[in-house]
């Protein structure tokens, strides 16, 4: 029940290559503004790899990220390091975030809070709109309103029981929540942004030592004529670049990747639970009742057979997309991505690693795990496969506030974004 929409590899273009002369490379504007980014020079872009200068591997960015909001912050390391302290863990890390532990004016990470998203409020899937939501794919549209209706109807059905004393009141309030959390995730799967790769983006540090090689460069997209990260592929329904994508996801309507794995897994946990409590709410009544007080009567009964044969369906859906996404997790290995080395009958020479739960569900207090909200990622770099010209240098100037800035914000020896 999904979509494997993937991207035509290079397709004859030239693929990136950082070590390139020059120490800049052009890039095409992003549609609607007519602007052309150009790169940063060799001085300024050192982690992004331009020219022979560079930071350690150890300065990548961290990044507190809400894909879906105009506003983020921005956990990045110093290129200096100051002692890293140590993380206490036991149970105070399920209520509390030990992000604080590293961050702040002596220590080993800060926190960026430029916001550099459009305030739009459009509707689309470009970097000039300001709510991601796919509006292209009328099927998608339709089965994303499908599994509000059903989970609506569900809710419902379970509160006009408890209001005749069917089942008791706190099994259908404890329902009522399964379905709110479940909906609440799937909103954020549809509306967040499910970690697009932008017009601008370049290479990380460690990407360019161990990929921008001539044995194993760095790639582009042929249709978005950007850097490509690993692991990412063009889907042609959201027309972008999608960092780790995994699937095209109808039921979504959008994108599963990077960006919003936290919020699908969820919405497949949240809805499995639903339809456990279902069935075993449903078949205790229908096994264990003795008596006419808790008997379905007249339109209940009905109500209750459509939530049994739908509870069934959704049981057995979200459970074979637990495993997908479990396997996925456990080997590295996206949907999309196992489709082609299936194919190619290479799965067995698969060389990708696990993904960390940090890198999903960031590495905020562990109660933040149960709620669809956007994760604090440790490395959001290293985690969404790229960075931008534009945050290399801003930490640049924060790095180096003794710095000689002209007119215009940009060092002198900078060239224009």
């Amino acid at each position: 029940m999904m979509r494997g929409d993937d991207d035509i590899e290079n397709n004859g273009h030239p693929v990136y290559n950082p070590t390139d002369s020059g120490g800049a490379r052009q890039r095409r504007a992003p549609s609607g503004n007519g602007q052309a980014y150009s790169s940063v020079p060799s001085q300024q872009a050192q982690h992004a790899g331009y020219g022979p200068n560079s930071y350690d591997a150890d300065s990548l960015k961290k990044k507190s990220t809400s894909f879906s909001t105009p506003t983020f912050n921005t956990l990045s390391q110093r290129s200096s390091t100051v002692g890293g302290g140590s993380v206490p863990g036991g149970l105070s890390s399920f209520f509390t975030s030990t992000a604080h532990l590293t961050e702040g004016p002596n220590q080993q990470f800060y926190r960026d809070n430029f916001n550099d998203q459009p305030f739009s409020c459009d509707f689309g899937t470009g970097e000039e709109n300001g709510i991601w939501m796919n509006t292209s794919d009328q099927a998608g549209t339709i089965m994303a309103f499908l599994v509000w209706l059903l989970l609506i109807y569900s809710a419902w059905t379970f509160t006009a029981l408890a209001a005749t004393d069917g089942i008791p009141s706190i099994f259908s309030a404890l329902y009522v929540l399964f379905c709110v959390l479940a909906l609440a995730s799937h909103a954020k799967t549809t509306f967040t942004d499910p970690g697009s790769v932008p017009q601008a983006a370049v290479p990380n540090e460690r990407m360019r030592r161990e990929m921008g090689t001539p044995d194993q460069p760095l790639s582009m997209c042929s249709q978005c004529q950007t850097f490509k990260p690993p692991f990412s592929h063009h889907c042609r329904i959201c027309n972008r670049c999608i960092s780790r994508m995994d699937h095209h996801c109808p039921w979504m309507n959008n994108c599963v990747g990077v960006g919003n794995l936290k919020h699908f897994i969820l919405f497949l946990l949240y809805t499995w639970s639903c339809s456990v409590f279902s069935l075993i709410l449903l078949g205790w009544n229908y096994f264990m009742c003795a008596d006419e007080d808790c008997t379905f009567n007249g339109v209940l009964t009905q109500l209750v057979r459509a939530v049994t044969v739908l509870s069934i369906g959704a049981l057995l859906f979200t459970s074979s997309m637990i495993m997908n996404v479990t396997f996925g997790l456990m080997t590295g290995i996206g949907t999309i991505d196992r489709l082609k080395k299936k194919a190619n009958n290479t799965i067995a020479e698969a060389i990708e690693e696990p993904i960390p739960l940090k890198d999903v569900f960031g590495i905020g207090a562990y109660w933040t795990w149960l709620l669809p909200i956007d994760p604090l990622l440790e490395d959001h770099d290293r985690v969404m496969g790229y960075s931008t010209p534009q945050r290399l240098l801003r930490e640049e100037m924060r790095d180096e506030p003794a710095r000689v800035f002209s007119p215009s914000g940009l060092s002198k020896d900078m060239l224009s974004i």
